[in-house]
């Protein structure tokens, strides 16, 4: 870790504020890339929100929104967050081998058209930054204007949560290896 995360105690009201409003959300605890983030508290109070409402409150069920994050995870080689959300997204009722297609970097076989167009525009974004026509129509038609704009939220938002995470190196839990090679 190259940063010091600051406890309750060593924050400043404002930090503490923002801190306090991790916990009463639901998520029930800070997410670690916030305690970074509060180096910059009005950034960390609205990143948070922000977090919040793309991880709990999209159109898309927690199986859908976890396949935009973990192919952001993957994008960005980012170990603490593949970990984490390899979790959520197999609690949420991910099958495991579309999990393992995303962090061996092959193309996954879903059952679901939403979650391959979810797959598709999330990859795009990133590698080819924007959507093809046929991709956007697709997209548009698929999941409606409201969920690729929370596509692109949940792609977005979680390329600052990877880049937060590997810059200031936040490391697995004791015990744990990362998948990602």
């Amino acid at each position: 870790m190259r940063l010091k995360l600051l406890s309750p105690g060593e924050m400043s009201p404002e930090q503490k504020s923002t801190y306090d409003e991790s916990i009463a959300s639901k998520r029930g605890r800070p997410p670690p890339p916030m305690m970074a983030w509060l180096n910059s508290p009005e950034m960390a109070k609205h990143a948070t929100r922000l977090g919040a409402f793309l991880r709990f409150d999209t159109v898309f069920e927690a199986k859908l929104s976890e396949i935009a994050i973990l192919v952001t995870a993957r994008h960005w080689s980012s170990h603490y967050e593949w970990y984490a959300h390899k979790r959520l997204a197999l609690k949420g009722g991910m099958d495991p081998k579309i999990i393992d297609d995303i962090r061996d970097r092959r193309v996954p076989k879903f059952d679901d058209p939403k979650g391959q167009l979810i797959y598709e525009v999330a990859k795009s974004l990133h590698e080819g930054h924007g959507l093809s026509k046929r991709l956007y129509d697709d997209a548009i038609k698929t999941l409606g204007e409201r969920g690729v704009v929370e596509i692109i939220g949940l792609c977005g938002y979680y390329t600052m949560v990877s880049m937060t995470l590997n810059t200031f190196e936040f490391e697995l839990p004791e015990g744990e290896v990362s998948e990602l090679l």
